[in-house]
């Protein structure tokens, strides 16, 4: 199977430089409808805004939903400090202690832009007793502006006030080893899958056997991305990402398959089936069960989704935080994903 690795790592590397946390995805959207566009494909979307795109199958004897998100971690404006400073509410389950000096942007509800930076508000070890101990708890963090701002009037005449969606910068890179480092890996990674997928289909004239929903969603991270399964779906992958770390198999250059995370375990016939595929075609891959996650494929289940449901993705180090995965372990994600459709 022949990927265009140039085109896949191109898509990846854009949608990680556009801003998404969770509830601020317009943009990211509009760059994955483009894509599609780009292909042949249009992406619906409905009234949440979770995107749709449709490819019929040769014998469309049932439905395949594969999901992946484009949302991402986050902060948001809780209120304005006295000095000038934001205070912050935490938007998913970002580790909070990752973002302590990072850059970041700053996007109103009247569509200004400010940038700052995110730190403790003990950031100096020549001026605080507890610059180093102290904990890098949410309630100690705060955003200082890049603008003259000596206290809170100063920032509200910005235009700045609760609510608005604060954006860590990435730090993008993707290494001539193939590494690929960034914040947001999840599930950018999963959404670059299912473009090369449909690169790859175009490329050589191919259909899938079964017809295929790609579907993005933009509600991941707090819980609620696929709480809507479209009618028809049968089965339901998520390409989302896989844990590294522990006492867990999987590395960054593997398809990592989950067999159970905390909404326990994924449907048996249907993770058997991409095991033995990734087996009998010798796809570098691992199985693992992770004990701190949920997927897409966990809510549409919780919802009540009349599907069977499994998950798999490439290996992402140090996910929540500064992560890095692999090319190998995207092209073998899309390997079994091919393989399997």
């Amino acid at each position: 199977m022949d990927f265009d690795k140039k085109y896949i790592l191109s898509v990846i590397n854009n949608l990680l430089n556009v801003h998404s946390p969770t509830g601020f995805t317009d943009m990211v959207m509009d760059k994955a409808a483009l894509y599609a566009a780009q292909l042949g494909y249009t992406m619906e979307r409905n009234n949440k805004g979770t995107g749709f795109i449709r490819v019929k199958g040769s014998q469309g004897v049932k439905t395949v939903g594969i999901c992946a998100h484009t949302d991402t971690l986050g902060l948001m404006v809780r209120s304005i400090n006295a000095k000038g400073t934001l205070a912050l509410t935490i938007i998913g389950g970002m580790l909070v202690p990752t973002v302590d000096g990072e850059y970041c942007t700053i996007f109103t509800r009247s569509g200004k832009t400010y940038t700052g930076t995110v730190l403790c508000d003990a950031p100096s070890g020549h001026v605080y007793d507890d610059a180093r101990t102290k904990s890098r708890d949410i309630v100690n963090m705060e955003v200082r502006l890049d603008e003259t701002v000596k206290n809170k009037e100063d920032v509200l005449k910005l235009g700045i006030g609760a609510g608005d969606f604060v954006c860590i910068d990435t730090k993008t890179v993707i290494t001539d080893k193939g590494f690929i480092k960034s914040r947001f890996l999840d599930d950018k990674l999963g959404v670059g899958i299912i473009f090369g997928m449909l690169k790859y289909w175009k490329d050589y004239n191919i259909r899938p056997v079964n017809d295929v929903v790609f579907i993005i969603t933009i509600y991941e991270e707090v819980g609620h991305g696929m709480s809507y399964v479209p009618d028809g779906i049968t089965e339901l992958i998520g390409v989302d990402m896989g844990c590294i770390g522990a006492d867990l198999s999987g590395t960054e250059y593997d398809c990592c398959i989950c067999a159970k995370d905390a909404g326990g375990p994924y449907d048996y016939n249907l993770t058997s089936a991409l095991i033995r595929i990734a087996e009998n075609n010798k796809i570098q891959h691992a199985v693992d069960v992770y004990k701190y996650y949920a997927s897409d494929v966990t809510c549409a289940l919780r919802a009540g989704g009349d599907i069977r449901g499994a998950v798999i993705g490439p290996g992402v180090h140090a996910s929540h935080g500064m992560e890095r995965g692999h090319y190998d372990g995207v092209l073998n994600t899309m390997k079994l994903l091919a393989l399997y459709l």
